[in-house]
């Protein structure tokens, strides 16, 4: 893998590690709601930019849309880096937030990303390491 795969990787473990922080927060605070938010969109979007770079450089699959998440997740779930639906749900909470002017929707997210969506992002964490 490049340098460029393993500086993404890192700024991933970074905002992975500080999304986690969300769990000994007061998810009532609507401070700590946005920014679970905007951290889990960011985490997210680190995500599939490492999975993107391991097809791409380890799998060498270059016949599929780079910038789409949404292919890059099915291409990821093929080569066993992920598993289950959770990812698209995540990549739907993703999108959504993007228009959440008044914070409904990541109040409503906050409790999934605390209790399954950062398990699923360690999962992957662990998986990447073995191509490290």
């Amino acid at each position: 893998m490049d340098e460029k795969f393993y500086r993404r990787f890192q700024s991933f473990e970074n905002s992975l590690k500080a999304l986690a922080e969300a769990r000994e927060r007061d998810l009532s605070d609507s401070f700590v709601i946005s920014g679970t938010g905007a951290k889990f969109s960011i985490t997210f979007d680190l995500a599939w930019k490492v999975m993107k770079d391991i097809i791409i450089q380890y799998y060498e699959v270059v016949d599929f849309p780079k910038g789409s998440p949404r292919e890059v997740l099915k291409k990821a779930f093929e080569f066993r880096l992920i598993d289950g639906d959770v990812w698209l749900e995540m990549l739907k909470n993703r999108n959504d937030f993007t228009h959440d002017y008044d914070g409904t929707l990541v109040k409503e997210a906050c409790e999934k990303i605390v209790n399954v969506y950062i398990d699923k992002f360690f999962e992957f964490r662990d998986i990447v390491v073995k191509f490290t």
